[in-house]
């Protein structure tokens, strides 16, 4: 969303008297009407612009509204249509001072500017191409080039600068008008949110207005947008009373919480930072011999009493489905291509409900009244199964994070003790495999995925699967008790120890039902369409059943399910011409074979023509293309 710097024209040596013409504007604004009018007429209109572009820049020149005369605002308000955005910030200005500051009378000017911006904002988050162009969007442009964005920033944190027995308490709706016009100024216009994520305590005061309810919403939009494009990782531990904040979060907040969270705990990407001298890269390497901010972010997290446990019941919460839900569950997902950010999709949810406890308090005897009534109540009851389904991608995905850091181990222990791997067991069928999904595509590495909340959710969980069974015992939390008494078994018949993880296993603590998590995996996945992308996910996340020290019990365990027949026709069968799936099935293969006698007589088995063998090297020749 941030481009690059803005080239401003260089300095001439008429700039040196810049400073001195603001100086004789500001005596003309205080001094009588003819001054001014003479100043106004020496200096044209249509400098306003680039001179306050100018002044942002260099520091020559005005940089705030309140340094230009009201009538030359006015004058060129009507030629270049402003809408009396310059005016009413410097009315915002006049009326927001330490002096004379009348909170009441700047909410009421923030009402007149907030329609401006909030129509361009829409058309941004609506149109196809999301390119911030001042032409386009003129409206929040000259709002943050007359210093209005600065001025929203001050009237928020001047509660903070004042003594405490002279702070006066700012309005919930007021608070809410300047986070709601800040986003919107940031999602429209190029440099504010870079801006913004400079000023690092501006970043910090913010997390403070989450811990009201009624402003939680826009503070936390406007937060994940900063800590987007800001450069340098905020320290959680930084943030005022973060246990406290934390623990004042209901599940539906912390849900939300965690799309901010993603952003401070995973390693930032610097693929793409301008700074590649050798001095930069040589502080860099000084910085990596330590454990980076997202490291030390996660181990703060885990500090947190209570956090990790919350997170498991988050994941594992059942979802109330009532009949006919599907329809609006789908229209829902359209809506989705435009509604991108999941908080936006939480106030359309917030509202459809106040509309629905409003129409059950009323009763009407007409039936199209009644009808339209059972029509939102069930709406309501659809967009909370797309909510929850997306609180659920936020959640594992921070799981999933956490998972492979370097507490890995207790974090391991976490989520064991609170049964994550049950509890997603049993949602599998009702939630997050209930229907497979088509069209879609895997992502490449940084790609901006557009995908629906539906298939994020089925990305996540075989992400989560992956880091969760690689190189580690509670691997075999996957399986239900009558599947672990079945590697028993084949260690037995074998003639070979039991594996000692599977003996240390937990029985408590694995799946319930008839199925276990992996046995149900392996069914999905032979159901998955051809070319369908989630082929790659599900072959990793089994791969990784597989890894670490050879277990013939555990290959046993998959073949006799009839993996490496699935794997065979999808390789030389099933014409599959994607190369990243087409890798994972060899990978997979690889572990599935390794060391076992009784796969390779499977192999050649399967394998037992001239036309399939010839087909082998092909398809991997084309995998490694």
């Amino acid at each position: 969303m941030e481009p690059g710097r803005r080239r401003h024209r260089p300095i001439g040596r008429a700039d040196g008297l810049r400073p001195q013409l603001s100086v004789v504007r500001e005596m003309a604004a205080a001094g009588p009407p003819e001054l001014s009018s003479a100043v106004s007429r020496c200096v044209r209109p249509h400098n306003i612009v680039p001179r306050l572009q100018q002044g942002r820049y260099t520091g020559h020149g005005p940089t705030r509204v309140s340094q230009i005369p009201d009538s030359l605002l006015r004058e060129r308000d009507k030629i270049a249509k402003w809408n009396g955005i310059p005016h009413l910030v410097q009315k915002l200005y006049e009326n927001s001072q330490p002096n004379n500051d009348d909170l009441l009378l700047c909410q009421g000017i923030l009402k007149e500017i907030a329609p401006l911006l909030s129509m361009e904002a829409m058309a941004f988050v609506t149109e196809d191409g999301k390119v911030a162009q001042e032409s386009k969007f003129p409206n929040t442009h000259i709002f943050d080039l007359f210093g209005g964005v600065d001025l929203l920033v001050e009237i928020l944190m001047r509660p903070t600068l004042a003594p405490q027995k002279k702070k006066q308490k700012m309005s919930e709706d007021l608070i809410k008008d300047c986070l709601s016009i800040l986003y919107n100024t940031c999602i429209c216009t190029d440099g504010v949110t870079k801006r913004l994520s400079e000023r690092n305590d501006f970043v910090l005061f913010l997390f403070t207005l989450m811990t009201n309810k009624k402003t939680f919403l826009q503070t936390a939009t406007l937060i994940e947008d900063i800590l987007g494009v800001k450069k340098e990782m905020i320290q959680l531990e930084d943030i005022p009373n973060l246990t406290n904040l934390v623990a004042s979060f209901d599940q539906q907040q912390l849900a939300n919480f965690c799309r901010i969270l993603s952003v401070t705990i995973s390693e930032l990407d610097t693929g793409n930072d301008d700074k590649h001298t050798l001095l930069a890269k040589n502080a860099q390497q000084k910085k990596a011999a330590g454990p980076s901010r997202a490291e030390i972010n996660q181990v703060t997290l885990l500090n947190i009493p209570g956090f990790i446990e919350r997170l498991c019941k988050l994941a594992t919460r059942k979802v109330s489905e009532t009949a006919g839900t599907s329809n609006f569950l789908q229209e829902l997902e359209e809506w989705y291509a435009w509604l991108d950010n999941a908080l936006v999709l939480n106030a359309l949810m917030h509202m459809a409900t106040e509309e629905t406890d409003q129409s059950s308090s009323t009763e009407s005897a007409d039936e199209s009244v009644l009808a339209a009534s059972q029509l939102r109540s069930r709406l309501p009851q659809s967009m909370k199964i797309m909510h929850e389904i997306m609180y659920k991608v936020e959640v594992l995905y921070v799981l999933c994070v956490l998972l492979m850091g370097r507490q890995r181990n207790q974090v391991h222990k976490m989520l064991a003790e609170f049964c994550l791997i049950p509890g997603l067991n049993n949602l599998f069928d009702k939630l997050i495999w209930r229907k497979h999904s088509t069209n879609h595509v895997l992502h490449g590495q940084n790609q901006i995925c557009d995908c629906s909340p539906e298939i994020s959710l089925k990305i996540q969980f075989l992400r989560l699967l992956q880091s969760f069974s690689d190189h580690h015992e509670n691997k075999y939390l996957l399986l239900n008790s009558q599947e672990l008494n079945e590697l028993g078994v084949i260690s037995l018949r074998a003639n070979i120890p039991e594996v000692e993880a599977v003996v240390n296993t937990d029985r408590s603590l694995v799946c319930d039902g008839k199925k276990g998590l992996l046995t149900r995996l392996l069914q999905v996945m032979k159901k998955e369409p051809v070319e369908s992308s989630f082929r790659f996910w599900q072959a990793r996340a089994v791969e990784s059943f597989l890894r670490g020290v050879t277990s013939y019990a555990d290959q046993m365990f998959l073949l006799k399910r009839g993996l490496l027949e699935h794997i065979l026709f999808c390789i030389i069968d099933s014409e599959c011409k994607s190369r990243d799936v087409l890798q994972s099935y060899f990978d997979l293969l690889g572990e599935l074979m390794k060391f076992n006698i009784d796969a390779f007589r499977r192999f050649n088995k399967y394998v037992n023509t001239e036309e399939k063998v010839s087909d082998v090297p092909l398809t991997l020749q084309w995998a490694d293309n």
